[in-house]
């Protein structure tokens, strides 16, 4: 058998009319939006498919929408085509549709707790505070010095270790601005400041990860199914006793996802499934490791693509 992962994509994959196929189609899919507007009690479905784009972007919406969409995914790919994973991980967002995957938590459960996370995340830093900007072309340790000489006090430091050189440092909105300009003069190909509305996955995102555990502490996490590969270690965890610390520590530590996947490929993973919206994460899978076979759902032709595999 092929060893195989799904992946589950994290917050700036969402776009308007995601899952629209999928819930024509597919009396399933259409079961997985009817239950999320259950869970949340309001129209989530009508946001996905007709937007606005600007409700769809804020962050609070953002995480719901792209989980039930990857959710959606995941349970046509399994009806029409039968396969199963040996490794499940999610970048950020991500890690909870992989956690639904494995059965670790519901659905219904996992819904609530991201449209929660994603409020406490936009709560934590007033807005314009704090940002994020993507640094191409240095390497991991030029980053880390980048953010120490850059921060003069304040908070800066790694986000996201995506792909060989495209690293996402996050902090207060001055020392980003500052970190722009050291990247430029330490040679980055490119640094540039990214539209999202807080600091994700820096320190200042620790109040959001304490309200967080508050919320988690009140849905049941069952064994899981298959090994979720996480945020903050890069490694495989099974344990249920572990995903509430997991899933707190990962709002204000780095998402080291290039560790991750650079990890499932070690333990033998050949074939990897995104499921949800877009292609992001298969974009920096070719940059980790291009010779792996890769798929992605999200509608009808991409179904067929993997159906013809």
């Amino acid at each position: 058998m092929v060893k195989t992962a799904f992946i589950f994509p994290g917050q700036g994959s969402q776009y308007v009319g995601m899952g629209k196929e999928l819930a024509e189609h597919f009396p399933v899919a259409r079961e997985t939006f009817a239950e999320a507007n259950d869970a949340l009690g309001f129209d989530l479905q009508d946001l996905c498919f007709n937007g606005p784009e600007e409700e769809l972007k804020l962050t609070a919406n953002t995480q719901p929408c792209i989980l039930t969409v990857s959710i959606a995914a995941l349970r046509v790919l399994r009806q029409e085509v039968g396969w199963e994973a040996d490794y499940l991980a999610g970048h950020s967002l991500g890690e909870f549709s992989a956690l639904v995957a494995a059965d670790a938590m519901s659905f219904r459960d996992a819904v609530k707790m991201v449209r929660l996370r994603g409020g406490f995340m936009q709560e934590a830093v007033p807005v314009g505070a704090g940002g994020m900007a993507a640094v191409l072309g240095l390497e991991r340790t030029k980053v880390e010095e980048l953010c120490q000489r850059a921060a003069q006090g304040q908070v800066l430091t790694p986000a996201n270790f995506n792909s060989p050189g495209q690293i996402v440092i996050s902090g207060h909105m001055e020392a980003i601005q500052r970190g722009i300009a050291v990247a430029q003069e330490m040679g980055a190909k490119k640094a540039i400041l990214l539209q999202v509305s807080a600091p994700f996955h820096s320190p200042l995102m620790e109040p959001a990860g304490q309200k967080l555990k508050g919320e988690l502490a009140k849905i049941t996490i069952n064994d899981l199914k298959a090994p979720v590969v996480t945020n903050v270690e890069a490694e495989p965890n099974t344990s249920k006793e572990r995903v509430q610390d997991l899933l707190v520590r990962q709002v204000s530590s780095p998402v080291r996802w290039e560790d991750a996947v650079n990890r499932m490929i070690g333990l033998g993973v050949e074939r990897f499934v995104e499921l949800g919206p877009g292609t992001v994460l298969l974009g920096l899978l070719r940059r980790i490791d291009g010779k792996r076979r890769m798929f992605h759902l999200e509608d009808l032709a991409s179904l067929e693509q993997v159906k013809g595999a």
